[in-house]
């Protein structure tokens, strides 16, 4: 016997009654929708010193990140492959899942690509970029005459 999803919605004008559901049983399934892609959410601001990135990335390691610079162009990448299991001796499910992205920023000509320093905490990856001397802000009051 097989079960099949049916969806009886009045006002349809398909040609082919049942069509929709057909497709949608099939990419609705586990094995196509654990495959998206991963881009993790950046928030980047600026402060008088430096240049601050930060990058939400739960689940990860430190070990799984790799950042480089070339060209004023800063990298930063991550490649996991991970095995989850219900069941360590007879498996009732088993699925392998690997996930990686590659993110790139254009550092400005101020940033000084020797003073970069990154930290993984809590989900978020903060990576600090300091500034060169010349090009950090001075604040000085002006007096009025």
């Amino acid at each position: 016997m097989t079960l099949v999803k049916f969806n009886n919605q009045k006002g349809t004008n398909s040609l082919l009654p049942g069509y929709n559901e057909v497709f949608d049983s099939i990419f609705n399934d586990t094995f196509f929708t654990n495959r998206t892609s991963f881009v993790p959410a950046v928030n980047i601001s600026e402060s008088a010193d430096a240049f601050h990135i930060e990058m939400a990335a739960p689940g990860l390691r430190k070990e799984h990140f790799k950042l480089h610079v070339e060209n004023n162009m800063l990298t930063v990448s991550a490649e996991v492959s991970a095995e989850n299991s219900q069941n360590e001796k007879r498996y009732a499910k088993r699925e392998f899942n690997y996930t990686s992205f590659v993110r790139s920023f254009n550092l400005p000509d101020t940033a000084d690509d020797s003073r970069i320093e990154a930290l993984y905490e809590n989900g978020v990856l903060r990576i600090d970029i300091g500034k060169r001397e010349e090009a950090k802000t001075v604040s000085r009051q002006i007096e009025i005459r």
